[in-house]
């Protein structure tokens, strides 16, 4: 667990995968879990609500429905994204592009936006972000366009939130329901990334979504001494966390 007390957490995109894990650990240690996903978490939490990431009209009350009275988050997780179809850039549909950018870059706009607004105080901020990003691998088209993206307005915004801990954090390899793609209908052959990717399934190579959601908050702490509005990927972190002999 953290090293320190989190009492409070806003998690997008919480009805699954990595989000469902980050929503059952953080309330498992004590936290009150609010959380903004199109589908719902399927599990109680202090406050769900319902909405569209794409839909960015319809963010802005949906958030602040969800957050009304509430004056501080511990914790701002921004997690919901599309992963798209793996496939090359000449193939890509640019409708598809343009809504994993709505989704993954431009949903958590109003977002953070109603915090600055209503002044609530938060106590770090997260985006998941991926080493998609910045590894430019044959297929990932627009995933890795939108979670580059991603990392710059996190360090964009890390100057409009001053006194809190703002990183973009690739969380290394999950087992989620993006796999279950990669692994059924992804072209392995022609991605050798998918390909490393369907070795490392039911490896600890890649844990399930509550255990990375484990080790997400045990980076917590090491990450407010990285520099404010970075990338960060936190394989790289226990890195250079893990003691010499």
């Amino acid at each position: 667990m953290s090293t320190f007390p989190l009492r409070s957490a806003l998690i997008t995109g919480n009805s699954s995968g990595l989000g469902l894990g980050l929503t059952r650990v953080l309330q498992r240690q004590g936290a009150a879990v609010y959380g903004l996903s199109r589908r719902g978490c399927p599990e109680p939490t202090a406050g769900d609500v319902r909405v569209d990431l794409a839909d960015h009209v319809a963010i802005g009350p949906a958030i602040a429905k969800l957050l009304a009275g509430v004056e501080r988050l511990d914790l701002v997780v921004l997690n919901a994204g599309l992963l798209g179809h793996i496939q090359s850039m000449h193939e890509a549909d640019l409708g598809e592009l343009k809504r994993l950018m709505d989704v993954n870059v431009w949903g958590n706009k109003p977002v953070l936006d109603h915090l600055l607004a209503e002044g609530i105080e938060v106590g770090q901020m997260l985006a998941i972000s991926s080493g998609a990003a910045v590894s430019g691998n044959f297929g990932w088209s627009g995933y890795a366009i939108s979670k580059a993206a991603l990392n710059m307005f996190m360090q964009l915004y890390a100057h409009e939130f001053p006194d809190t801990p703002v990183h973009s954090v690739a969380p290394g390899l999950v087992d989620t329901a993006m796999q279950d793609y990669l692994c059924t209908h992804a072209d392995a052959q022609r991605f050798p990334a998918v390909k490393r990717l369907r070795g490392a399934r039911g490896t600890l190579a890649m844990p399930d979504h509550d255990t990375a959601a484990q080790q997400i908050l045990e980076s917590l702490e090491p990450l407010r001494s990285e520099p404010n509005g970075q990338f960060v990927d936190l394989r790289m972190l226990a890195v250079t966390r893990r003691p010499t002999r």
